[in-house]
């Protein structure tokens, strides 16, 4: 996460170095951050205790930054990733004007929040299971239209047919790939937000059988993957209808699978 300032604060190097020595790679950068959020030397320990233990940093400063936007998080909540910023820049390019956007699995909001930020034209709509991420979404996104609940059940029956563009980082990782992942993820965040089942692709599934219904003629679904997992998610979109093509940023580390409506 980058720093706000170049500028040096009082305490600095001791909070450096205490970060430094628990583990934590960017210590120079997250120390400025804690420093410039801790309201009082009270919650500046209480910040770095938490931070040397182990907890995410966003969890501690209540945000994270996602396309140069600070998106609310709460403990639990999963974390916006830096590879997710290709599937915003893949939705901002396949929406046509005045697009009606739908994100699943929406977590905090970070992808709905960035889409709309470069599109003010755009209806922003999303949804998750997890009531803490929806209520982090609504405080991020600013809006009414974020519902709790399993994929397309909670939306409203007027979205039937409209919307131009699905976007979806629903949860991959196969179940037995989870004890792999860092610590600050596997210890932290919902499993919910982690577990993608056997084949890790349990809920690239149900986004695409049920795409088509809620899609407008010309819509798109779009959906996050990894490079190992891309061309079976695109075979899933295949099979739910759809042409494909797979996209990749090597620079984020992102893979998005892009389904059009034939």
């Amino acid at each position: 996460m980058p720093a706000d300032s170049d500028r040096t604060p009082p305490g600095f190097d001791a909070v450096v170095a205490r970060l430094r020595a628990a583990g934590c790679v960017f210590a120079e950068d997250e120390a400025r951050l804690i420093l410039d959020e801790a309201s009082d030397s009270t919650q500046l320990e209480d910040f770095i205790a938490r931070r040397v233990a182990g907890e995410p940093l966003e969890y501690i400063l209540g945000w994270a930054e996602f396309c140069g936007l600070r998106v609310s998080v709460a403990p639990g909540v999963f974390v916006p990733r830096q590879r997710t910023t290709l599937l915003v820049r893949e939705a901002l390019r396949v929406a046509p004007r005045a697009p009606v956007v739908l994100d699943l699995c929406c977590g905090a909001g970070a992808i709905g929040a960035a889409i709309l930020a470069a599109r003010t034209d755009a209806a922003v709509y999303a949804a998750d299971i997890d009531e803490a991420a929806t209520e982090c979404a609504r405080r991020t996104l600013g809006t009414d239209h974020i519902y709790t609940g399993d994929l397309y059940e909670p939306l409203p029956d007027s979205l039937r047919g409209r919307v131009d563009v699905i976007v979806a980082n629903a949860p991959y990782v196969p179940t037995d790939e989870i004890r792999l992942m860092p610590p600050e993820a596997r210890e932290h965040e919902a499993l919910a937000a982690l577990d993608g089942g056997g084949d890790g692709l349990a809920l690239h599934r149900r986004v695409a059988a049920g795409a088509l219904e809620w899609l407008s003629t010309c819509g798109y679904v779009l959906i996050e993957t990894s490079r190992r997992q891309a061309s079976a998610t695109a075979g899933i979109l295949v099979a739910a209808g759809f042409s494909t093509a797979i996209v990749r940023d090597d620079d984020v580390d992102g893979t998005v699978a892009v389904g059009r409506h034939r």
